[in-house]
């Protein structure tokens, strides 16, 4: 069998990360940024008010109470220049720019709120309240680096410095193809012999929490062809697609049927539990990436977690290798196969402690739902007794 390590090596020698392209602001959010944002001015290109109150000099408030003449009023976007003299004050609304000889800004609840003049109760040093230009980034300074994914605070830094495109790597477009002749669609009646099809909702999930678009396609049956009809109707708008079931030894096995006389899809038998029967490889003519993942529940969220979640990262620009571990001490002892690499469900605690879920069989959808772990058990490991530090994922 192939090991967990070699499987992966292979599946991120092959993707590549996506080509970056222009795009408007409204559709960068979760993309990865491919240049250089710098500020063409001083963020903020002036001095500005921090708060609602009074601009003044502040030698005219070291005395209080102090009245003072109130000669004019400046909002936020005012163009107009204004000017502060010995003895007055102008009354000021966040943002706006500070008037020529003011160096301090009372705020308007040390005061009266007086218009005509205006009583101020305590003292504020020169500058108190001013925003200074050039504060927060100076002039031609680099506030974002290509490898950042771009998140809500960084849309508003591009936006902040003035762009209204950026050169970024789109989210990779996903397919999710599930088959299987005993599938239904949730929320219709079951007839003999038939399940409800989760892994096609569970992976288009698992696609989007990744940070990619995710597209579910119509389930397929047994039948290779249909398949292959399908496959090929969806390539026109994937980065990757991901298939669940049909990949096993069986005599009705679609997926392998259909892909491995292609000869760019191998399927192998990877030395992990849950998830051994494992395919990966291109097709059509841009050499999409295809993920052949085991059919039952667990195999598939298990063998996504492992493969296709790094692969995406790769896709994406970002970091990618087998997930962070974080070290845990296991309450109860583990049991595991030799020769393979076994991913059992657990609930790891703040303390430092997981515990595995009752029910770790691959078809045990429930019992994952309660994890939120992954317990690693190495290949040469077949008994791990209570108490024993273990390598986690987080999910």
């Amino acid at each position: 069998m192939k090991s967990v390590d070699a499987h992966l090596a292979d599946i991120l020698a092959t993707v590549r990360p996506l080509a970056p392209l222009e795009l408007e602001l409204e559709r960068a959010l979760g993309t990865t940024l491919a240049e250089e944002v710098t500020s063409p001015v001083p963020l903020p290109p002036f001095d500005n008010s921090a708060m609602d109150g009074y601009a003044v000099r502040a030698a005219d408030i070291e005395q209080v109470p102090a009245r003072l003449a109130v000669v004019d009023d400046v909002a936020a976007g005012s163009r107009e220049l204004r000017a502060v003299g010995q003895g007055h004050a102008v009354r000021i609304m966040t943002g706006a720019p500070v008037p020529a000889g003011a160096d301090t800004v009372v705020p308007v609840e040390w005061t009266d709120g007086g218009t005509v003049t205006v009583t101020i109760d305590r003292s504020a040093p020169a500058g108190y309240s001013i925003r200074r230009a050039g504060e927060d980034v100076q002039a031609g300074e680099i506030v974002l680096k290509p490898g950042t994914v771009i998140g809500a605070a960084q849309l508003g830094i591009i936006a902040g410095v003035g762009r209204r495109r950026v050169r970024a790597r789109p989210l990779p477009r996903v397919v999710v193809l599930s088959t299987g002749a005993e599938l239904a669609e949730p929320g219709t009646p079951l007839q003999p012999g038939q399940i409800w099809d989760s892994n096609s909702f569970t992976l288009t999930a698992a696609v989007r929490e990744a940070g990619a678009e995710a597209f579910r396609a119509t389930t397929v049956n047994d039948d290779p062809a249909t398949f292959l009809d399908q496959l090929d109707a969806q390539l026109v708008r994937a980065d990757a697609v991901v298939t669940s079931g049909g990949v096993s030894m069986g005599a009705y096995e679609p997926v392998k049927q259909a892909l491995g006389p292609l000869g760019t899809v191998h399927f192998e038998r990877v030395a992990m539990q849950p998830g051994m029967p494992q395919g990966f490889g291109v097709v059509g003519e841009d050499q999409v990436p295809i993920f052949a993942l085991p059919g039952n529940p667990v195999s598939s969220f298990v063998s996504f977690m492992l493969f296709v979640r790094p692969a995406l990262r790769k896709m994406r620009g970002l970091p990618a290798g087998f997930p962070e571990t974080v070290e845990a001490y296991v309450i109860g002892a583990l049991r595991s196969p030799a020769g393979r690499r076994s991913f059992l469900r657990g609930v790891l605690a703040d303390d430092g402690t997981v515990t595995p879920v009752h029910g770790q069989g691959s078809h045990q959808l429930a019992a994952l739902a309660t994890a939120n772990a992954l317990i690693v058990v190495p290949e040469d490991v077949t008994e791990v007794p209570s108490g024993t530090a273990v390598q986690v994922i987080r999910l």
